[in-house]
């Protein structure tokens, strides 16, 4: 998959255009990077390609120790960052994102390969949500 493919598949599931999906992408990486012991986060890098590589590791910070972030506060987050009207909106670029990663990682079902090495560090909150988003009738 590569970067306009990506980008594409959001766009679709959310009705935007592909500027748009980008910056929720972005959000939404963000998000979730830093959410990621550091060894994972490089493990998912290593599997995007390069244009998607340097969009999740646009906005580096040093890393510290992995702030635990549940569902909510993640979905605020983005929501703050994306500037998103409501919660409801961020969710659902949240489980556009989450999608597009997980097939872009190889894994129809968010359980597989390295997709199933980022469920495994997530709190169990946002572990459905991850899950849900490999549904396509969520």
């Amino acid at each position: 998959m590569n970067q306009r493919e990506f980008f594409r598949q959001v766009a679709e599931k959310l009705r935007c255009d592909d500027a748009r999906a980008e910056a929720l992408t972005f959000a939404v990486f963000r998000e979730l990077r830093d959410r990621l012991p550091a060894n994972e986060s490089a493990d998912v890098a290593a599997q995007l390609p390069e244009a998607l590589k340097r969009l999740w590791h646009e906005s580096d910070r040093p890393r510290g120790p992995v702030q635990k972030v549940h569902e909510q506060e993640f979905i605020g987050r983005v929501r703050r960052l994306a500037a998103l009207p409501d919660d409801r909106e961020a969710e659902r670029a949240v489980r556009a994102v989450f999608a597009a990663l997980q097939h872009a990682l190889g894994s129809p079902s968010g359980m597989e390969g390295e997709a199933w090495d980022v469920f495994s560090v997530l709190p169990k909150d946002l572990k459905i949500v991850w899950l849900s988003a490999a549904d396509p009738s969520a």
